[in-house]
């Protein structure tokens, strides 16, 4: 485990009770008034479920019967809240807040891997072309009815290996030569996703998914992203101080131990794969894996053994805060302009009376937080962060 100042220790600590606080929040708020001491009861009984379906599961395997149900009473907490109510929390708000929080945390993390990689404070995600593999894998799979999420992500994947080999070099990787390559991969693939789109009837669903949303989410997809995330997190913490290293400049790091082109390897494809994992839940989401590391950069400096997690719980925060807002915002919006009669608000409460019932796609909320932030960073951006 990487060892943390006091200060930064204190950091990592308060974005941890902050993203608690957010996930049990954020799943109170919605058309159904749930108080959030209700929804925390809920969410924590059927965490107590969880844990006993499966250490009996487990237990079974060695053939041990295990019936907790006496202890798991005991520290249950009284049923005050109803079945509906319970299907609410548990079968839909809670599954879409943990996918956001997923979906932040890996879009962070990587987006914090890259910039470090490349030394450059604009870096992201998608810089190399992985969000248009994504698109292009999902507008194939709307035109031919095939599982959106897999397509997506083995399109993704299959992105980075094709952007990583054509930048070869003598056995090398030169960063330069990388951009290049997945900017123009990037170009290419566009072009054959609008080809797609030109022609395909299922022309509304894929431009709605790439404007990024949780809409589907479901706790299979949960699951599936988060064995895939977790897993290119903790992958991604082991090379903070290779990370801190490479920082010097690579010969530098050479002289030190560290196999620069492995580095770049294991970095590229563990951003890949959690990117790809992201972007094929929930559609192109961008500034996230931009903004989040920059900000926790100014905070806590440039040691990634600190900036990588811290990066990560802001990630996730940042994501939940933005779908909740997508997915209040129609509702929140009518109430405002109800009450103002002006003919023009009258003419948008026409237009936002029909959206109820539809979300916001929240690739639009943080695009309006990430543009402005990224004009602040062309301006503004501090290159002895990269000495």
């Amino acid at each position: 485990m990487p060892k943390y100042t006091g200060s930064v220790r204190s950091v990592i600590i308060a974005l941890a009770v902050t993203l608690l606080i957010v996930v049990v929040s954020n799943t109170a708020i919605g058309t159904t008034n749930i108080s959030p001491v209700l929804t925390a009861k809920i969410i924590y009984m059927g965490l107590l479920e969880c844990v006993q379906g499966t250490i009996s599961w487990i237990l079974s395997l060695i053939g041990i019967q295990f019936d907790g149900s006496t202890l798991f009473n005991s520290i249950s907490p009284d049923r005050t809240w109803t079945d509906g109510q319970e299907k609410i929390i548990v079968g839909i708000r809670l599954p879409r807040v943990l996918l956001a929080a997923l979906v932040g945390a890996a879009l962070a993390t990587a987006g914090c891997s890259m910039q470090g990689l490349l030394k450059n404070p604009l870096a992201d995600p998608y810089i190399i072309g992985m969000s248009s593999g994504a698109a292009l894998g999902a507008a194939i799979g709307f035109a031919l009815l095939l599982p959106i999420q897999l397509i997506s992500f083995i399109f993704a994947t299959i992105t980075i290996f094709v952007v990583y080999n054509i930048s070869k070099v003598g056995g090398k990787v030169p960063v330069d030569t990388l951009l290049l390559a997945g900017i123009a991969i990037s170009f290419f693939l566009s072009a054959l996703t609008s080809f797609f789109l030109f022609f395909s009837e299922s022309l509304h669903q894929i431009i709605y998914w790439m404007m990024g949303g949780f809409w589907n989410a479901s706790w299979d997809k949960v699951k599936i992203t988060l064995v895939i995330v977790f897993t290119g997190i903790l992958l991604s913490y082991r090379h903070s101080w290779n990370l801190n290293v490479m920082l010097l400049g690579e010969e530098q790091a050479q002289s030190l131990g560290v196999n620069v082109e492995s580095v770049k390897k294991q970095v590229l494809i563990l951003s890949a794969l959690i990117t790809a994992a992201a972007v094929s839940v929930s559609g192109i989401i961008g500034f996230v894996g931009l903004i989040m590391p920059h900000i926790m950069r100014n905070i806590i400096g440039p040691d990634h053994r600190g900036l990588l997690p811290a990066s990560t719980l802001m990630g996730a925060i940042f994501l939940v805060l933005s779908d909740t807002f997508a997915r209040t915002f129609p509702t929140k919006a009518q109430a405002v302009l109800e009450s103002n009669d002006i003919m023009l608000f009258q003419v948008i409460l026409e237009r936002v009376g029909s959206l109820q019932g539809v979300d916001l796609p929240v690739g639009i909320v943080t695009a309006l937080f990430g543009a402005p932030f990224f004009v602040y960073l062309l301006r503004k951006r501090r290159k002895s962060l990269y000495a």
